[in-house]
């Protein structure tokens, strides 16, 4: 973090380098930069806000059942059609 006297230091050279008369118009920029960036910012916020409320909500997923050759036999059936196997 910056402490005070490194602030002063670099406001003083910001405004040696830029003269007293360029600095308002230097600080307008930069407020109406930072201005843009905010209403820019909101407007996507806005929006995607907007996108997620209008999107339906999720439809609860429906089991879906398999075609007679490929459904899975309770253990009971298996063991009464398959031979036994002997060791």
């Amino acid at each position: 973090m910056l402490n005070g006297w490194e602030i002063v230091l670099i406001l003083a050279v910001v405004l040696v380098l830029f003269g007293a008369k360029k600095l308002p118009e230097l600080a307008r920029g930069l407020g109406q930069g930072i201005r843009e960036f905010k209403k820019s910012s909101r407007e996507i916020t806005d929006e995607l806000q907007t996108a997620m409320d209008m999107e339906a909500p999720p439809v609860p997923a429906q089991p879906r059942k398999l075609p007679a050759e490929t459904q899975v036999k309770a253990p009971e059936a298996v063991a009464q059609s398959s031979p036994e196997i002997k060791a």
